[in-house]
C-alpha cells in the first residue's frame, strides 16, 4: 500500500481531505481485486445454497464501502471496488436457491439467456442501463464541445453590459438560464462552466470570499435540485425514468418536479440577492483581458489546448515566479487583474512578457504589458489606447468563434428532435439525441485541433468517472431477478396502510436526502425506484417526486453527495480557499438545504393532498 497526501480531485466519489497535511494509506487495487476473487471462488465451490438476503447484504456492503473506503484514511479506487465486490456478488446469486434467470438457464440453456440479457440491446439496458449510460456518453461529448466556444461566457458578458454593471441582475440571469440549461444537458458539465464563469464576475466587482464561495456552493443545487425539471440533466432523474417506464414521461417531470425546481430557484436567487446587494462591476474600469474574456479564453483553447483561470495560470507556472507565486495569487483572490497583479509583485519585464504572452498571445503581449504599465501609473488615457489596439487585436480573431458559437447553437436542434421522437416512441433509443447533437456540434471545431483534443479530453475525463457504476447496476440488477424487490414493494404498501401515503412519500424524501448525502446518488436511485412498482399511477408519481427531489438535495449536502459537489469543493481547495474543509461545506450548505427541504415538504404534502381530493 502507498502513503500519498490527500489531493483535490473533480472525480465522482473522490474525497479531498479535512486538511492538505492528513494523509491517506491508499489500498493496492489489485490485491483488493484479487482478495474478492478468492472469496467468490471459495462462495462458489465451496458455498450451499445462499439466500436472498446474504445477497442483499453484500450489495448493501459495496455501496456503503463507497463511501467508507473513499472519505477516510484507508481507501480504494472506486472501480476497483465495484468490480471487486461485483465478483463476490454474482458468486453469492449463481448459489441462490432459485431466481428469474435460474429459470430461464434451466429452461432455455446458456445460449437463449445469453441472447435475451447480453447479445440484444434491450437486455444490456435492462442489465445496466445501456441507453442511459450511452446517452450520458454523449451528452458529455456534446457538452464539452458546446463549452469550448465559451457561450456561456459571452452571455455573461451581454448581461453585464445590459445591466450596466449590477452583479445582482447578472447572476440572477445566468443561474436563470443554468438551471433550465441543467433539466436537458449534463449538470456536471454544467457546473464546472458555471462556477468559473461566476467567479469572475465576482471577482472583477470585489465580492468577499465568503460570498463567492457560497456562490460556488449554491451552483450545486442549482444544476441538481434546478435542474430536476426534465429527466435528461440527471442521472439519477434517467435511471428512475428507465425504472419506472412507461409510468414517469416528460410531462410527470414538468408536472411534479417542475415546481420544486422553480420554488428552489427563487429561494437560492433571494440569497444571492442578499449576499452580493450593491456589488457591481465598473465596467469602464476593466482592463482588456477582463472585457474581452471569451475571445481570451477561446484563444487560449485554441493555441494552448487549456482554459484557465488567472489563479490556475499562476499556480501552473509558480516555478517561474520563484517566490512571488503567492503574493500574485492574493492579488488575484482580492479581485486585481492579472497583469496589475504582476506589476504589484515587482516582476521583472521579461517574466511579465513572457507570461502575459501565454496567457493570451506572444504577439499582444507588448501591448498588453505596455497596457497594465500605464494602468499601473494610472495613466488611464495611454492604457486605454493600448487597450484599444489589444481589443482590435483580439476582435480580428473572433470569427472562429461565432462560427463554433453558431454552429453549436445548431447543434441543439437535432438534439431536441430526436428527444422528442423518442418521447413519442421509446423504441427509438434514447442515446441517439445525444450523439446526433455532438456529431453536429464538433464541426464547429474540427479545424481547430488543440481545442478538439481539448473537449475530447474533458469529456472522456468527465465520462470516465461513471465506470464504477455499471457493476453497481449490475448487482441492483441481480437483485431484482432474485425478488428482493418484491418484499421491498410489500413493506411500502404496509407503511401506507399504517402510516398513510403522505407520510410514507416524507419518509422516502428524507431517506434518499440523507442517503444520497452519504453514497452515490446514482446507485441510490436505482435502488429505490424499484420498490415503486405495482403502486397506482397516483401513488407511483407521488413517491417518485418525493424520491427524486430526495436524491438531488441530498447529494448537495456533502462534498461527495453528487458529482457536481465534488467539482465544486474541489475547486474551492483549489482556487478559493486551499484550508476549506468538509465540514465547512456542510456549514455553509446546510441553511440554504434546510430552506430548501421545508418548501420541498411543504409541496410533497401539497401533492400529496391534491391526490387525496382528485382521488
Amino acid at each position: 500500500m502507498d502513503s500519498v497526501p490527500i489531493q483535490d480531485d473533480s472525480s465522482h466519489q473522490g474525497v479531498s481531505s479535512e486538511s492538505a497535511s492528513v494523509e491517506v494509506i491508499t489500498l493496492s487495487a489489485s490485491s483488493f481485486v484479487g482478495g474478492c476473487a478468492l472469496l467468490a471462488a471459495g462462495i462458489l465451490f465451496l458455498g450451499g445454497v445462499m439466500p436472498v438476503w446474504f445477497l442483499a447484504s453484500e450489495v448493501l456492503a459495496s455501496i456503503l464501502a463507497l463511501f467508507l473506503l473513499g472519505s477516510f484514511k484507508y481507501q480504494v479506487h472506486k472501480n476497483a471496488l465495484t468490480y471487486g465486490t461485483l465478483l463476490v456478488i454474482v458468486a453469492t446469486f449463481s448459489r441462490l436457491g432459485t431466481s428469474e434467470w435460474h429459470s430461464q438457464i434451466r429452461e432455455g440453456g446458456w445460449w437463449h439467456w445469453a441472447h435475451l440479457n447480453v447479445f440484444s440491446f434491450r437486455g444490456l439496458d435492462e442489465l445496466v442501463h445501456a441507453d442511459t449510460m450511452l446517452f450520458i456518453l454523449g451528452l458529455t461529448f456534446f457538452v464539452a464541445v458546446i463549452a469550448q466556444t465559451r457561450l456561456l461566457e459571452g452571455i455573461t458578458f451581454n448581461l453585464l453590459h445590459r445591466y450596466q454593471g449590477a452583479v445582482v441582475p447578472t447572476v440572477i440571469s445566468v443561474i436563470a438560464f443554468v438551471a433550465v440549461a441543467s433539466g436537458i444537458f449534463d449538470g456536471v458539465s454544467m457546473i464546472g462552466l458555471t462556477i468559473r464563469t461566476l467567479v469572475i464576475i465576482l471577482l472583477l466587482a470585489a465580492a468577499p470570499m465568503s460570498a463567492i464561495r457560497y456562490a460556488v456552493i449554491v451552483c450545486t443545487f442549482i444544476t441538481t435540485v434546478c435542474g430536476t425539471w426534465l429527466a435528461y440533466g440527471e442521472p439519477p432523474n434517467l435511471i428512475m425514468k428507465a425504472n419506472l417506464y412507461p409510468h414517469l414521461g416528460n410531462t410527470f417531470f414538468l408536472l411534479y418536479c417542475g415546481p420544486g425546481a422553480i420554488v428552489c430557484y427563487l429561494l437560492i436567487a433571494r440569497e444571492l440577492r442578499k449576499r452580493l446587494r450593491n456589488r457591481r462591476v465598473f465596467l469602464e474600469l476593466l482592463d482588456v483581458i477582463e472585457a474581452e474574456a471569451q475571445d481570451v479564453r477561446f484563444l487560449q483553447a485554441t493555441r494552448h489546448g487549456e482554459v484557465l483561470t488567472p489563479v490556475e495560470f499562476i499556480e501552473d507556472h509558480a516555478a517561474e515566479l520563484g517566490g512571488r507565486a503567492e503574493g500574485v495569487l492574493r492579488w488575484l483572490r482580492q479581485g486585481e487583474s492579472l497583469g496589475i497583479a504582476l506589476f504589484r509583485e515587482n516582476l521583472p519585464e521579461e517574466s511579465r512578457k513572457r507570461l502575459l504572452g501565454h496567457f493570451v498571445s506572444e504577439e499582444l503581449a507588448d501591448s498588453l504589458d505596455r497596457h497594465y504599465q500605464l494602468l499601473f501609473a494610472r495613466d488611464q488615457e495611454g492604457a486605454r489606447q493600448v487597450e484599444q489596439v489589444v481589443a482590435e487585436a483580439l476582435a480580428s480573431r473572433a470569427h472562429l468563434r461565432r462560427r463554433a458559437q453558431k454552429i453549436g447553437a445548431i447543434a441543439i436542434v437535432p438534439f431536441i428532435a430526436l428527444l422528442i421522437l423518442h418521447g413519442i416512441d421509446h423504441r427509438l433509443p434514447l442515446f441517439l439525441s445525444s450523439f446526433a447533437g455532438f456529431l453536429f456540434a464538433v464541426v464547429g471545431i474540427t479545424g481547430i485541433p488543440k481545442m478538439r483534443a481539448l473537449a475530447m479530453h474533458e469529456a472522456r475525463t468527465e465520462y470516465a468517472e461513471y465506470y464504477f457504476l455499471f457493476p453497481l447496476f449490475l448487482s441492483i440488477t441481480l437483485l431484482t431477478k432474485a425478488g428482493f424487490f418484491d418484499q421491498i414493494q410489500t413493506l411500502i404498501h404496509k407503511g401506507i396502510d399504517s402510516l398513510g401515503q403522505g407520510q410514507v412519500a416524507f419518509a422516502q424524501f428524507l431517506g434518499c436526502t440523507f442517503l444520497s448525502a452519504i453514497l452515490d446518488n446514482n446507485v441510490v436511485a436505482d435502488f429505490a425506484s424499484r420498490g415503486l412498482h405495482g403502486l397506482s399511477p397516483s401513488l407511483l408519481h407521488l413517491f417518485a417526486m418525493a424520491q427524486i427531489m430526495g436524491y438531488a438535495l441530498g447529494g448537495c449536502w456533502t462534498h461527495i453527495g453528487c458529482a457536481q459537489s465534488v467539482v465544486a469543493f474541489a475547486f474551492i481547495r483549489r482556487d478559493l480557499d486551499e484550508a476549506f474543509t468538509p465540514l465547512q461545506w456542510i456549514k455553509d450548505c446546510t441553511p440554504i438545504l434546510l430552506q430548501l427541504l421545508v418548501a420541498l415538504t411543504a409541496l410533497i404534502y401539497a401533492e400529496n393532498a391534491l391526490l387525496r381530493w382528485l382521488f
